[in-house]
């Protein structure tokens, strides 16, 4: 299947690990120009190493795109580097987990810093762009904490939810100018964050990381957590003209276990 993506501009937010550094390889791989933007420069010069031994070239830039001012450069720098930015791939930012108890005004806060704003100021800044030229592809991975509430995750989860109605809502907002938006929801992903977080259970309860990881997969009716490559096989899709009518979905991707009407 032609995807139609070489030679676009892609900029993907958060592309130096994890799901956004397969975006970028995915997409890369298909022919495009591809722009990564990350806060760390070390994490961005490893990730074009690696990208490099696939065969990949990268453009990258360091910026704290919770920064609104740091995001509109990052934007107009990508802009000048490849050219009108055709796909926007936002895979940025994390809240942290919170205990109940442990809720603050703060807490709340900072998980909206860390991701919310990451991606709508990056939005807030390419959208008008993409509007301006008629046409503009947005694909916002975003946790499935955003539909089903965690005790433990309270304040990620709410930012989640709010990137989505937003989603939803610029996806409605712009679909008149040739601008769509959606959003992917992965479960859990085989990505270095997960694995933190099985050796920090491991450590509070002396099982082996493993045996959690058994443990947590035999709950997924797929039998196993997803892999970054496979979330960005469906960004990769949702991008692409074989998508062209396809705009202001959300499309859950946890192995089908919290079975959804949506």
């Amino acid at each position: 299947m032609d995807l139609e993506l070489d030679g676009k501009a892609v900029l993907v937010t958060g592309g130096s690990k994890g799901i956004g550094l397969a975006c970028a390889r995915a997409f890369g791989r298909e022919g495009a120009r591809v722009v990564i933007v990350s806060r760390d420069a070390g994490h961005l010069a490893a990730a074009r190493e690696s990208l490099a031994e696939d065969g990949v070239t990268v453009t990258t830039l360091a910026a704290d795109l919770s920064d609104a001012a740091a995001a509109e450069d990052a934007v107009a720098a990508a802009e000048e580097r490849t050219g009108p930015v055709d796909v926007l791939i936002n895979s940025a930012g994390g809240a942290r987990r919170v205990p109940p108890g442990e809720l603050t005004p703060d807490k709340w806060r900072t998980a909206m810093d860390a991701k919310f704003f990451t991606y709508m100021n990056v939005l807030d800044h390419l959208l008008p762009r993409m509007v301006a030229r008629g046409s503009g592809s947005v694909v916002n991975i975003v946790g499935t904490g955003g539909k089903i509430a965690s005790p433990i995750h309270l304040p990620g989860g709410a930012a989640n939810a709010a990137l989505m109605l937003a989603s939803a809502g610029l996806a409605a907002a712009w679909g008149h100018a040739g601008v769509r938006v959606n959003v992917i929801n992965p479960g859990a992903t085989m990505t270095g964050r997960v694995q933190m977080s099985l050796d920090a259970e491991s450590r509070m309860t002396g099982e082996p990381p493993e045996e959690l990881l058994r443990r947590n997969q035999e709950r997924i009716p797929l039998g196993r957590y997803a892999t970054p490559e496979e979330v960005a096989d469906a960004a990769l899709y949702l991008a692409s003209v074989r998508a062209s009518y396809v705009t202001g979905a959300s499309l859950t991707m946890d192995g089908a276990l919290t079975p959804l009407v949506a």
